[in-house]
C-alpha cells in the first residue's frame, strides 16, 4: 500500500474547502476592495496638417535663435577659470575693440560705454553689475554671468565661457528685464511687453553644444495680473486659550495657612491665567477669566 495515498487525499480535501474563500477574498464579492472605474478615456486626436501643398522653403530668413558668439580680446583666464578675471575689465575690452557700436551682440549707449571706462574713478556709477557664476555648459566649470545698465530701464545679459586661456562671450542681450533667474542650466528671462499690457515675455536660454552658444529654445508670452487683483488673504486665526475650570479648595479646617495659595501660584504657570480671587465681604470681586 502506498503510505502517501491518504496524505494526497488529505490535501485535496483541504484545498477545495480553501478555493471558496480565497476567490471571495480577492475582490469577488461585492464589498470594499473590488476594482472600481476610473471613467471613460478621452479620445486622442492627432496633430493635423493645414495646407500640405505648401512648397519648401528654399530661402530661410534669418534664425531667430542666432547668436554669435565673440573671443573676448586681451583677456587671459589661467586654468579656465573664470572667478580669475575682472568682470568689469571684460567688459571694457569689448567695447574697446568695437567703439562706437550700438547694435547687434556688442551694441552699447554712448554713456554706457562711457561710465565702464569710469568705473574704478566712479564707482557708485558703474553699471557693470555683480556677476554670477554658474555652469550653464555642462562642462563641470562655472561661467561668467554679467550684468550690465543700460538707459531706459534695459539691462544688457553676457555670458562667458572660459576655455583654451581665454573668454568666448556664448550670449548677449539687451532688453527691458524684470528678473534673470537660473534654472538648472537654463538662464530664464522675464521681460516686459510693451504691446500687450498685462503680460510679459519669459524666455529660456540654454546651452547648445552644435551652435556652441546659448539659445533661446523657450519663449512664451504670460498672463501676469496687476497687484491687488489676486483674493484677499484670509486673516491667521487667532488662538484662544480655554478658561480654566475653578478648582474646589480644600473641606474642613484641617489645611494650613498658605496652601492655597501655592496651589493657585502652580495652576497659574500651567495656564497662563491669573488665580481666581477669594470671595470678600465687599463683594468686589472680579470673576475668574474675565476681562479686567
Amino acid at each position: 500500500m502506498n503510505p502517501r495515498g491518504p496524505q494526497i487525499a488529505a490535501v485535496v480535501a483541504l484545498c477545495a474547502l480553501l478555493l471558496p474563500l480565497a476567490l471571495t477574498g480577492c475582490g469577488g464579492g461585492r464589498g470594499e476592495g473590488g476594482l472600481k472605474s476610473a471613467g471613460a478615456t478621452p479620445v486622442a486626436v492627432g496633430p493635423v496638417r493645414l495646407w500640405p501643398d505648401l512648397p519648401p522653403v528654399t530661402n530661410p530668413p534669418v534664425d531667430y535663435g542666432k547668436n554669435d558668439t565673440e573671443r573676448v580680446p586681451g583677456v587671459r583666464v589661467p586654468d579656465n577659470d573664470a572667478h580669475s578675471v575682472d568682470p568689469v575689465a571684460v567688459v571694457r575690452a569689448e567695447v574697446r575693440a568695437r567703439p562706437g557700436t550700438y547694435t547687434g551682440g556688442d551694441g552699447m549707449y554712448e554713456e554706457t560705454a562711457r561710465a565702464i571706462e569710469n568705473c574704478e574713478t566712479s564707482p557708485a556709477a558703474c553699471p557693470v553689475l555683480r556677476p554670477y557664476y554658474r555652469d550653464l555648459t555642462g562642462n563641470g566649470r562655472d561661467e561668467l554671468i554679467v550684468g550690465i545698465r543700460m538707459p531706459d530701464q534695459q539691462v544688457g545679459v553676457r555670458v562667458y565661457l572660459a576655455e583654451n586661456g581665454g573668454l568666448t562671450r556664448i550670449m548677449s542681450t539687451v532688453d527691458q528685464v524684470i528678473s534673470v533667474e537660473v534654472a538648472g542650466r537654463d538662464l530664464i528671462l522675464r521681460v516686459g511687453s510693451a504691446g500687450i499690457p498685462g503680460y510679459e515675455y519669459r524666455t529660456a536660454w540654454s546651452w547648445d553644444e552644435q551652435q556652441h552658444s546659448m539659445l533661446p529654445t523657450r519663449d512664451e508670452i504670460v498672463r501676469v495680473k496687476p497687484p491687488g487683483t489676486g483674493p484677499p488673504t484670509p486673516p491667521a486665526p487667532r488662538l484662544v486659550s480655554p478658561t480654566p475650570a475653578p478648582t474646589p479648595g480644600p473641606r474642613g479646617p484641617a489645611a494650613a495657612p498658605g496652601a492655597g495659595d501655592a496651589a493657585d501660584a502652580t495652576d497659574t504657570g500651567d495656564t497662563g491665567y491669573p488665580p481666581a480671587p477669594s470671595p470678600s465681604s465687599s463683594g468686589g470681586a472680579t470673576p475668574h477669566g474675565s476681562a479686567p
